[in-house]
Order: C-alpha cells, then sequence, then structure tokens
C-alpha cells in the first residue's frame, strides 16, 4: 500500500503542476479539473495493465529491469521537464491555453480539459505495465492513484490561485524523484 500511496504521489505531479497553473486563472473550474484528471489517471494504468498482461510472457526474467526502465524514464522525464522552463508559471491564459479558456468565464472547455487530462495521465499508462509485469493486481492502485490526483489536482488549484507564481514547474522533481526511487527499490529488491 505504501509504494501504491508513493507511486500515486509520483504520478500526480505533472497533473498536480497543471491545476496549479489552472487555478492562477481563477476558482472556477475547481471541481472540474480534478475530476478529469483523477479519472484519466485511474484508467491509463488499467489501458497499461491490460497491454502488460500479454507481454508479462515474453519478458519474464528480466521484469525487474523493464520496471525499473520505466519508472526511471518517467521519473527522469518529468525532472528534465521541471528544468527545461526555468520561468515561472505563467496563467493558463498566456501560457498556450488562451483557446481552452473563455476570457470571460475564465472556463476550460472540454477539449482542452481533455487533453490536458491525457497528457498529464500518459506516464500511468507505462505504470500499468509495470503492474502488470509485476502480477500486481490493479483495482487498488487505480482506486488510490485516481482519488490522490483528485485530491492533489483538488488542492493545486486553491495553490495556484494563491502561490502559483512562486512554485512554478519544481513540483515535477519531487515526482520525478518518487518515481525513480520506486523502481530503484524494485531492482535492488529483486536482485537481492
Amino acid at each position: 500500500m505504501v509504494t501504491n500511496i508513493l507511486i500515486a504521489f509520483g504520478l500526480a505531479m505533472d497533473a498536480f503542476a497543471v491545476s496549479i497553473t489552472c487555478g492562477m486563472s481563477g476558482l472556477k473550474n475547481a471541481l472540474k479539473i480534478p475530476l478529469f484528471f483523477g479519472f484519466f489517471q485511474a484508467g491509463m494504468p488499467v489501458i497499461g495493465w491490460l497491454i502488460g498482461v500479454s507481454l508479462r510472457n515474453y519478458i519474464y526474467g528480466i521484469d525487474h529491469w523493464v520496471v525499473f526502465g520505466l519508472l526511471s524514464l518517467i521519473g527522469c522525464k518529468m525532472i528534465y521537464e521541471s528544468m527545461k522552463t526555468t520561468a515561472p508559471i505563467a496563467a493558463p491564459h498566456t501560457a498556450g491555453f488562451s483557446m481552452g479558456f473563455s476570457t470571460s468565464k475564465r472556463e476550460l472547455n472540454i477539449y482542452v480539459l481533455l487533453m490536458l487530462s491525457v497528457a498529464t495521465s500518459i506516464d500511468a499508462l507505462a505504470v500499468g505495465i509495470s503492474f502488470a509485469v509485476l502480477k500486481i493486481p490493479i483495482l487498488t492502485p487505480i482506486i488510490v492513484i485516481g482519488v490522490i490526483t483528485f485530491l492533489l489536482s483538488f488542492i493545486g488549484i486553491f495553490i495556484g490561485n494563491r502561490l502559483g507564481r512562486f512554485l512554478g514547474n519544481k513540483i515535477k522533481i519531487v515526482g520525478g524523484l518518487i518515481l525513480i526511487g520506486i523502481g530503484t527499490k524494485i531492482l535492488v529488491g529483486h536482485l537481492a
């Protein structure tokens, strides 16, 4: 359960960072964004798990290396992306999201919300493959991932409304380090 919670926190950091950005334009979407992010973050591991179950027999014996590689790759990608943008997060209407927000209501349209939901949950697909390779039942992890993503996104909206300009993308570094740490722990556990 502790590993599931840590993985959920690691995966939710993208959604949390985007929620902070969205929160900078107001609290109008304070429930809609977390619901979408939580749903997609919980759904993608299921798709990955189904893919992983079909590949499991082919990668038996190197499965711990596959899991380590996937989690480390996701973690490094998150850290790289957070360092790539050194400027503080801009409000969504100035950060390329202007087409997705109505300037009068400051409300996300459904297409931009779907795009953000998929973009922040792609990493969860790879984690779902890792769950299948490790023969971990998928129900508990997806519930934990969905709930934690919802809660962090909800909190992120309010943080963004207050402190978003100061936090920037630094929150993704924490998520990346958590995922690399879990991958390393799994690798060391199997090699030992």
